[in-house]
């Protein structure tokens, strides 16, 4: 059996969590995609690539309740807003998705 192209490319982030069927809001479902694009973004720091595939996982957590989830996402990108390495676009991105997470509870 072959595995999945992302299993064959090595990295980390190949392997996005599909969109959840409870990601209803559209205001929910533009913040995976906006966490998506900023985990693809090779102009900010791996970490922070890495910071915001786990966010948008946490997100993709179907069996917790929605409140959970976006506390999970908050907390992670909070960190990687303090990151020093971080450049200033990178920071903003940060900041308007928990500005938009926020405002879903």
């Amino acid at each position: 059996m072959t595995p999945p192209a992302a299993a064959r490319t090595g990295s980390p982030l190949a392997a996005e969590p599909a969109a959840p069927a409870d990601l209803g809001s559209p205001g929910l479902r533009r913040v995976f995609d906006v966490l998506g694009e900023l985990a693809d973004d090779t102009s900010v720091p791996r970490n922070v690539r890495r910071g915001a595939q786990s966010a948008r996982e946490e997100l993709a957590k179907s069996r917790a309740a929605l409140d959970v989830r976006v506390a999970s996402a908050v907390f992670v990108l909070d960190d990687l807003a303090n990151d020093p390495n971080l450049p200033p676009h990178g920071r903003t991105a940060i900041w308007s998705i928990i500005s938009d997470l926020e405002s879903l509870q």
